[in-house]
């Protein structure tokens, strides 16, 4: 769960963080779909979201590939980074449980 208050929380978050040496390797894409069956199948979730900074493509990359979508309209500034930080600015992809 984010630990700030946004226009989409409480939600629950998938995210990952990988060693540079392991980047490319489709790890962040299949523990993702993992996670995101398990909070379906098991947890119950309607919902979970992912974000990253704008400049980020390759999350953004495996938030596409794990069937996520993104609404412009959800992007938002991180409040825990300063507004003159090129990162400040996220973007919010979303996927709920197919029917």
């Amino acid at each position: 769960m984010p630990s700030f208050e946004a226009h989409f929380t409480p939600a629950v978050e998938v995210g990952w963080r990988l060693a540079r040496g392991a980047w490319g390797n489709g790890y962040a894409t299949e523990a993702g779909r993992a996670v995101l069956d398990f909070g379906f199948e098991r947890a119950g979730l309607e919902e979970i979201v992912s974000f990253t900074s704008v400049a980020n493509q390759r999350s953004r990359a495996v938030m596409e590939r794990l069937g996520m979508a993104r609404d412009p309209h959800d992007d938002f500034d991180h409040p825990d980074i300063p507004d003159s930080d090129p990162l400040c600015r996220h973007v919010l992809y979303r996927r709920n449980v197919e029917p």
